[in-house]
């Protein structure tokens, strides 16, 4: 029996936009975050002002904090201002049936124990929740970044931080916590990319896609295409 199929739009041109922007800023601050922790050893006979490639590298990483930062506040507005599938409520896991399907993902995406596809219009429960630990890992690297930033910066925001460092123990304490963070990204960015891919081809219903012009293709059942809880 073939499955009927609705044409859904489900991410509205700010969510669309945060997720490329975020993606572009993390992989930049991921590059350039390493090259600061692990600075390559280079021999010129050039005089410094004409060798300032390790300034650049840091220039950038700054750049690219404030941008991130910004992509996410708009993006925390917009979760009280968007449609039902970019509402904060879907972050939050609070009801059993939630949690249900975070194994039931669990079981078919990643252990692959069942075949599948699950159905799920919006983020299914298991991304939700990954979504919201990467929040809160942005926020440490928020306060860690610009802490450390503050130290070396006159601007207005960084200063905001200023309390960061002793809090923690030290410029050493927090450029160590900061680094560890990266290595959170740069899993998540290679378990995202894989379980996008994975979906694609599963499902095909057009989950890549749907992150450029905002429709996905939902098996329409007897109550309609299956919504977000809350």
């Amino acid at each position: 029996m073939t499955a009927k199929l609705e044409r859904v739009y489900v991410w509205q041109l700010p969510v669309r936009a945060f997720h490329w922007i975020n993606a572009f800023c993390i992989v930049v601050l991921g590059a350039t975050g390493y090259l600061i922790g692990s600075p390559l050893a280079q021999r010129s006979s050039l005089e410094a002002s004409a060798s300032f490639w390790f300034g650049t590298v840091r220039f950038v990483h700054f750049v690219t904090a404030y941008v991130l930062t910004l992509n996410f506040l708009v993006r925390i507005y917009f979760a009280f201002r968007g449609n039902a599938f970019a509402s904060w409520r879907n972050f939050l896991l609070v009801t059993p049936r939630q949690w249900r399907e975070v194994f039931a993902v669990l079981r078919v995406d990643i252990l692959q124990l069942r075949s599948g596809p699950l159905e799920s219009t919006g983020h299914n429960a298991l991304a939700s929740l990954t979504y919201f630990a990467s929040f809160l890992v942005f926020l440490v690297q928020v306060v860690t970044g610009f802490g450390l930033y503050a130290a070396m910066s006159r601007a207005t925001f960084p200063a905001l931080f200023r309390w960061i460092v002793p809090l923690l123990g030290g410029d050493l304490s927090v450029r160590q916590l900061h680094h560890a963070m990266l290595w959170f990204f740069v899993l998540f960015t290679l378990v995202h990319v894989y379980l996008v891919a994975f979906h694609d081809y599963v499902e095909g219903r057009g989950v890549v896609s749907s992150m450029v012009g905002g429709w996905k293709f939902v098996e329409t059942k007897a109550d309609g295409p299956q919504r977000p809880a809350g």
